[in-house]
């Protein structure tokens, strides 16, 4: 049987987008639709401009 030696990732993608999906989360917890609306309006991405 072989031995496989994981390496250490420097950057865990799914582990990056689930706190940010938990931060969201906690963020939103209790908003109402209108509380809700402005949050997304402030957190928007922005276009790049050239």
């Amino acid at each position: 049987m072989k031995t496989i030696d994981k390496k250490e990732k420097e950057f865990d993608t799914v582990k990056f987008f689930r706190e940010i999906k938990e931060n969201i989360s906690k963020d939103i917890q209790g908003m109402t639709f209108e509380q809700l609306q402005a949050y997304l309006d402030k957190t928007k991405l922005q276009p790049k401009t050239r």
